[in-house]
C-alpha cells in the first residue's frame, strides 16, 4: 500500500516552494540570512502549507494526543535523594509543564517547602530549558542556569535557600556549574563565538554578592570543549578538556578552589582518558594502547608522577570482547560500566577493596531481562552500600531499583506507572540480527502487541548511529499509542553508534562512515525478511545525525521507506563542515572529517543527503526545524524540503514545519511536545496505511 495525501479542495495554487524560489540561487542557500524578512515569510508560509495538508488528520492528532495523556501519571512525584542535611525531589502537577523543586530536613518530611518553582519562572516565556542545578555543600544556596529562547545560552541564578529571591548574576554563559567545598566558590563554564565551552570561570560568593569572575583555564584548540564535575569523594574538581577522540584532565583540590589546575597528564593525540578518586587512589580509564580501554590505579600519592604510565597499576585489562564505559568510585571499591560486544548488553560490574587494594569482590549486578538498558542512578553519597539503579526496556516501563551490597536484595523505589488498555505484559520485544553488505552482524530491536507476533506489520525504524551514542532500549508511553493501533517499533543499532563498545562506533565514523547508511538498510530488509515488517509499509525516522543517517540512506534506496521523519536532521552536512564559524563545526573533524582536506571533502560530499538528491522516487516526508536551533540550523531541513519540492520525484508530499520558539530538542513545556509528537504520530500512522481518512 503507497500512502497517498489527503485531498484538499482549497490548497493554494502555488507553493512557498514556487513562490519564493530565486532563480540566481537554485540551491537556497539565501535561507540561511537569517535576518531576510523572507526567511521567516518563507517558513511561515511552509508552516501554514503544513497546517493545511495535516487539517484532515487534526481529529486524529487530538485522539492520539489524549489517549497518550490518559496512559501517563501526569502528576509526577520524583525520587527522593537525601543529601547531608535535607532531603531533596521533583514534583509537576497534573496540569503544569515543569516541575517544582523540594527538600525538607532530613528526618522530618513534615517540613517540606518548594525552594525552585520552574512552572512560575517558565511563565513568561515560550520557552525555558533548565541547564544545571548546584547545592553549595552547606545547602544553603542554590545555584542553577536556564535558557529562555532554545538557543542553548544560559543566564546564571543565584538564591538563598529556602525561599531567598533569586539574583542573575551573569547573562550569556554555559549549562554547566559546580560548586567548590568552600561554600563560597562557584566554577562555570563560558562559550566562545562558535557557541564551544572555552573556558572555565571562579566565581566567588559572599551571602550572594558575586566578586568579578577569574579565568581559571581556557582551552584553544578549536577542536576542544571543556566540561566540569567533582569526585564523589568531594576532594577533587575535575576539568576536562576534550575532543572527539582525545582528552586531559585538570586538576584542582576541592577545598582550595583558588589552587591553579594541574594537569593530570598532556594530551596525547587519539588517546581519552577519564578519572575518579578514592583516598588514597586514582582510577583511570583510558585507552592509552587499548582500543576498548583499560581500568588502572594510581596511588594518590604519586601523582606528581601520573604523567608517567609506568606508574599506572593494571586493575582490569583491555579486552577484545568488551568496551568499559564509565568509572564511579566509592569508599569501598568501584562500580563500572561495560558493554558486551557481541549481545550489545551493558552490564555493571562491582569491584571491592581490602585497605591494601586487594579486590574482595568483583561481580556483575543482575539484569532485569535483556536487552535493557542498566545505569547507576543519582547516589551522592560516598559511603553508600545501597546502590541506586534505574532499569528500563522497551517492555518495562522506568523503574528504580535499590540494591544492597550487603544482603543482594532488591527493592523497587519507584516505577513509572502505566495506565491504559495496552500493558506493558502484553507486549513483545524481539532482537534480530541483520547481515550488512560486508557480512557484519548489525542488532535490530523490535517491539509490538504479543498478539501480533508472527504477522507482518507496518513498522516505524527508528535509526540515530553517530557520536558513539547507545541507544540501549528504553520504554516510551507515547509509544503505546502506534503499538496498540498495530505497528511494530524498531532500532537499527547501526555502526557508528556505542552499541556494540567502541569497535562499532569506530567501524561507522570518518572514511567508515557509509557504514551506518548500509547498516540501517540491512535493518529494513531483516525486519522484512524474518516477517515482522510488511514491506510496503516500513517508515524511517532520524533525529539530528539520525536525520543524516536516514537521508543518506534515502538517496541510497529512495524506495525501500514508504515514509520519512527527519526531525532537526543533518543533512547539509559538507557546507556545514566548510564553516568553521558555525557551532560546533570544529568540534566535529574528528567525527566526519576537515573538508580541507581533499579525501575527507571527496567522503562527506559523496554521502551528505543534500549533495546527493536526484529526481527519484522518494517517499513522502515530514521536515522538522526549529528557528533557535544552534546545533542543527533551521535551514537544512528547509533547504531539504525546498529542493526536494522542486525535483517533484516523491510518491508523496513533502512537508516543513518549523518551530518558531524552540531549539534542538523542541519545545521546552511537556504538554506541547506531547502534542507535537502526536502530530507526527497521526503522520506516521496515516503514512502506513493504518488509517484511511476521505477528502
Amino acid at each position: 500500500m503507497k500512502a497517498q495525501p489527503p485531498q484538499h479542495p482549497d490548497r493554494p495554487l502555488s507553493s512557498p516552494v514556487s513562490r519564493f524560489r530565486r532563480p540566481d540561487d537554485p540551491e537556497w542557500h539565501w535561507l540561511e540570512a537569517r535576518e531576510d524578512p523572507e526567511v521567516t515569510g518563507f517558513l511561515e508560509a511552509a508552516n501554514a502549507e503544513c497546517d493545511a495538508w495535516f487539517a484532515p488528520l487534526e481529529d486524529l492528532v487530538e485522539r492520539l494526543y489524549h489517549g497518550h495523556l490518559a496512559r501517563r501519571e501526569l502528576a509526577v512525584h520524583g525520587l527522593r535523594t537525601p543529601l547531608d542535611h535535607y532531603t531533596y525531589w521533583s514534583e509537576t502537577a497534573a496540569d503544569a509543564d515543569y516541575p517544582v523543586w523540594w527538600r525538607h530536613p532530613n528526618g522530618k518530611p513534615d517540613r517540606a517547602a518548594p525552594f525552585l518553582d520552574l512552572e512560575a519562572r517558565a511563565a513568561a516565556h515560550d520557552f525555558l530549558e533548565l541547564g544545571d542545578m548546584a547545592l553549595s555543600p552547606d545547602e544553603r544556596w542554590l545555584a542553577w542556569t536556564e535558557d529562555t529562547t532554545g538557543d542553548e545560552m544560559f543566564d546564571l541564578f543565584l538564591a538563598r535557600l529556602p525561599d531567598g529571591d533569586p539574583v542573575r548574576l551573569l547573562e550569556g554563559i554555559g549549562a554547566e556549574l559546580s560548586w567548590a567545598e568552600d561554600d563560597a566558590t562557584l566554577l562555570f563554564t563560558r562559550y566562545d563565538a562558535t557557541q564551544r565551552p572555552e573556558s572555565v570561570w571562579r566565581l566567588g560568593l559572599t551571602e550572594g554578592e558575586a566578586d568579578e569572575p577569574v579565568l581559571v583555564l581556557r582551552e584553544e584548540d578549536p577542536e576542544f570543549w571543556l566540561g566540569l564535575g567533582k569526585t564523589r569523594s568531594r576532594e577533587w574538581l575535575v576539568l576536562e578538556s576534550a575532543s572527539k577522540d582525545t582528552s586531559e584532565c585538570h586538576l584542582i583540590p576541592a577545598h582550595a578552589p583558588a589552587t591553579p589546575p594541574r594537569c593530570f597528564r598532556p594530551r596525547e593525540s587519539g588517546v581519552e582518558l577519564a578519572l575518579d578518586h578514592r583516598p588514597g587512589h586514582f582510577y583511570l580509564l583510558h585507552n592509552r594502547g587499548a582500543t576498548h580501554f583499560r581500568l588502572d590505579r594510581l596511588a594518590e600519592s604519586r601523582l606528581d608522577s601520573g604523567a608517567d604510565a609506568e606508574s599506572w597499576q593494571p586493575l582490569i585489562a583491555h579486552r577484545d570482547s568488551h568496551t568499559l564505559e564509565d568509572v564511579d568510585a566509592f569508599s569501598w571499591g568501584l562500580v563500572i560500566t561495560e558493554r558486551d560486544h557481541d549481545e550489545a548488553q551493558v552490564h555493571l560490574r562491582v569491584m571491592e577493596f581490602d585497605p591494601d587494594h586487594a579486590v574482595t569482590r568483583d561481580e556483575r549486578l543482575p539484569l532485569p531481562e535483556t536487552p535493557c538498558s542498566l545505569a547507576l542512578g543519582d547516589e551522592p553519597h560516598f559511603d553508600s552500600r545501597r546502590l541506586r539503579l534505574r532499569e528500563e526496556s522497551f517492555v518495562l516501563p522506568v523503574s528504580w531499583i535499590e540494591h544492597d551490597l550487603d544482603s543482594g536484595a532488591r527493592r523497587l523505589l519507584k516505577q513509572q506507572p502505566i495506565h491504559g488498555d495496552l500493558r506493558p505484559e502484553q507486549l513483545a520485544c524481539e532482537r534480530l540480527w541483520a547481515s550488512s553488505h560486508d557480512g557484519e552482524r548489525i542488532p535490530v530491536s523490535v517491539v509490538m502487541r504479543a498478539d501480533l507476533v508472527g504477522h507482518p506489520l507496518p513498522t516505524l525504524l527508528y535509526g540515530y548511529g553517530a557520536y558513539g551514542e547507545v541507544l540501549d532500549p528504553w520504554f516510551s508511553v507515547a509509544r503505546l499509542e502506534l503499538l496498540s493501533r498495530g505497528v511494530a517499533f524498531a532500532v537499527a543499532h547501526v555502526r557508528g553508534g556505542g552499541d556494540r563498545g567502541e569497535p562499532w562506533y569506530l567501524a561507522g565514523k570518518l572514511e567508515h562512515k557509509a557504514n551506518s547508511f548500509r547498516d540501517f538498510l540491512a535493518a529494513r530488509d531483516a525486519l522484512v525478511e524474518h516477517g515482522i515488517g510488511d514491506g510496503e509499509r516500513i517508515a524511517a525516522y532520524g533525529a539530528s545525525a539520525g536525520g543524516l543517517l536516514v537521508g543518506a540512506s534515502l538517496n541510497l534506496a529512495p524506495e525501500a521507506f514508504c515514509a520519512a521523519v527527519l526531525d532537526v536532521p543533518f543533512v547539509d552536512v559538507l557546507r556545514t563542515m566548510e564553516n568553521p564559524d558555525l557551532p560546533l563545526t570544529t568540534a566535529e573533524y574528528t567525527e566526519w572529517g576537515n573538508p580541507d582536506d581533499p579525501d575527507a571533502r571527496r567522503r562527506i560530499g559523496a554521502y551528505s543527503p543534500l549533495d546527493n538528491l536526484a529526481k527519484a522516487p522518494y517517499p513522502t516526508l515530514f521536515l522538522q526545524g526549529s528557528w533557535h536551533d544552534t546545533r542543527v540550523p533551521y535551514w537544512e531541513p528547509a533547504k531539504l524540503y525546498a529542493r526536494l519540492t522542486e525535483l517533484g520525484s516523491a510518491r508523496g508530499p513533502v512537508l516543513l514545519r518549523t518551530d518558531m520558539a524552540a531549539g534542538h530538542g523542541g519545545a521546552s513545556g511537556r504538554f506541547k511536545a506531547w502534542h507535537d509528537g502526536a502530530r507526527q504520530d497521526a503522520y506516521i500512522l496515516w503514512a502506513l496505511g493504518v488509517v484511511h481518512l476521505e477528502a
